[in-house]
């Protein structure tokens, strides 16, 4: 028997291959529908928006651009900032400015904040937003260049310019909080939502 018992199948509104492995390991059914929104633009309009809210707003504006389109679906966005005291980090649009970015997180315990919002018809069915924290190692200069060149593009991929599940374990001391919220995609109380809602076998 299926764990996927809704009617649809969800509809992932992210680019991200690792929210979708998140979701097909996870056993759902589910189709992917990128959001085409302007990230910058968006966090511009978040404005003196604290990271936590800032991450819900892109995480809904994503669900909403798709669920504009695919009437009847369940529309899952997603979304993350990370703060480092007052101070809020968007994805490093090149190497210089991934470089910059950790340098200033060397050393330093920082916030990562992960969003999601469902959304179907108009209407948001369950938004939560999660936070974990890490504290990445004082690491030298020559390791950052070794880091930037083994990462490659990677880099650029995620807010901080690192993923923990790859190369980018290597300039941590200690993380604080759910993996999964880490990845982007606080999955078990996602799952917990759709027990509780009749959307999966439970």
């Amino acid at each position: 028997m299926p764990l996927w018992i809704a009617a649809q199948p969800l509809v992932l509104a992210s680019k991200s291959q690792i929210r979708g492995r998140l979701l097909a390991a996870a056993g759902l059914r589910f189709g992917i529908r990128p959001a085409h929104i302007d990230e910058r633009a968006a966090e511009a309009r978040a404005g003196a928006m604290d990271a936590p809210a800032a991450a819900a707003l892109l995480a809904r504006a994503k669900a909403d651009a798709v669920a504009a389109t695919q009437t009847g679906h369940l529309v899952l966005g997603a979304d993350q900032t990370l703060a480092l005291g007052d101070r809020r980090f968007s994805k490093p649009v090149n190497r210089a400015e991934a470089v910059q970015q950790l340098r200033a997180l060397r050393g330093q315990t920082h916030a990562l904040h992960s969003a999601l919002a469902l959304v179907s018809d108009g209407k948001v069915l369950f938004e939560l937003v999660d936070t974990a924290r890490l504290t990445m190692r004082d690491f030298s200069d020559r390791f950052l260049d070794d880091y930037l060149e083994m990462a490659g593009d990677t880099a650029l991929g995620s807010v901080g310019g690192y993923q923990l599940e790859g190369i980018g374990i290597h300039l941590f001391e200690r993380v604080e909080g759910d993996y999964f919220t880490i990845l982007g995609l606080p999955l078990l109380p996602l799952l917990a939502y759709f027990r509780k809602s009749g959307f999966v076998d439970g």
